[in-house]
């Protein structure tokens, strides 16, 4: 058995899911992965998609040409795999898109989201796949700053309604391009999948412990109209942004969690920020724009002015 840590919650797997950070033997985890007969079909749905069905504590996903997945009351998933499928390829799933639906069952905002910490808290960077998540946490963590998240970011309300991110410092992924680009060599791991230029790589610095959230950035990039910068969308926006970075956005409409996602999106506009960051794209521009978070984290006081200076010597 293989243990880890995912968004907080310690998981024994009966499978090696690459990417993630191995822990000690854990007794009594929070959640289980093993190989079962997975059924075709769940009874009692309550709510189906195209490749999937819902009943009141299970949850059936059937990925085509990979495998079938049952995930139960957000304690265990199940999987069986379609022929010839290895267990590399099985387990990107299980570790990704599986375990962000169980992570809604367990009642979890989850956002398509990097993360890295800055005075405690914890800095998000959201947009779709190729936006530059990944990239610009390597980028930071490169320069010192710790990896929270990378990927996905699970989010819930602590008793006082602060939004905390549970983080679990997996293994960063990233292209060639990026690694050479930031001359990460020395940490590139294995590939993700056979025939793929995208790696694992190790974090360096990276933490377990749950913080709350500092602030969400919006990556775009600065293409005519827009440009570069940072600026602040009102509320609802800034909301309706977030909702839009929803690990499946589809999957939280149909499973009715888009108040909840809205709910969380209020609470982090008020008590932290959610911000546009505009910037190119070009690796050229990267120490630009990191100097241009700094300063505005010093702005909005997640870096006081005076230690931003002593840092920069």
């Amino acid at each position: 058995m293989y243990c880890y840590r995912v968004s907080g919650l310690t998981v024994r797997s009966d499978l090696r899911l690459p990417g993630l950070i191995p822990l000690d033997v854990v007794a009594i985890p929070d959640v289980t992965i093993r190989a079962i007969v997975v059924p075709e079909a769940l009874d009692d749905v309550s709510v189906t998609g195209p490749n999937w069905q819902r009943s009141a504590d299970r949850f059936l996903l059937e990925i085509p040409s990979i495998g079938r997945f049952l995930l139960e009351a957000g304690h265990s998933i199940g999987y069986s795999r379609s022929a010839d499928i290895g267990d590399q390829d099985i387990a990107i799933f299980l570790a990704g898109n599986v375990f962000g639906i169980l992570l809604h069952q367990r009642n979890h905002i989850v956002l398509h989201a990097s993360a890295i910490a800055v005075k405690g808290k914890a800095v998000l960077f959201c947009g779709a796949s190729g936006a530059g998540k990944s990239t610009m946490a390597a980028a930071l963590g490169a320069r010192g700053y710790t990896l929270v998240t990378d990927d996905q970011a699970a989010i819930t309300l602590d008793a006082t309604g602060m939004p905390i991110v549970h983080p679990d410092g997996r293994f960063l992924k990233l292209w060639t391009r990026s690694i050479e680009a930031l001359a990460l060599g020395d940490r590139k791991g294995e590939a993700m999948r056979d025939r793929l230029e995208k790696f694992y790589v190790e974090p360096g610095v990276a933490s377990t412990a749950p913080m709350p959230v500092g602030a969400v950035y919006m990556l775009t990039e600065d293409r005519a109209p827009r440009v570069a910068g940072i600026s602040r969308p009102n509320l609802v926006d800034g909301s309706r942004l977030l909702v839009a970075n929803a690990y499946r956005p589809t999957l939280v409409r149909r499973m009715g969690q888009r108040q909840a996602y809205f709910q969380v999106g209020a609470a982090i506009a008020h008590v932290a920020g959610i911000f546009m960051l505009t910037r190119p794209l070009r690796f050229s521009a990267m120490d630009e724009t990191i100097a241009q978070l700094e300063a505005h984290w010093a702005e909005v006081g997640l870096t006081p002015a005076a230690e931003l200076a002593e840092s920069r010597g």
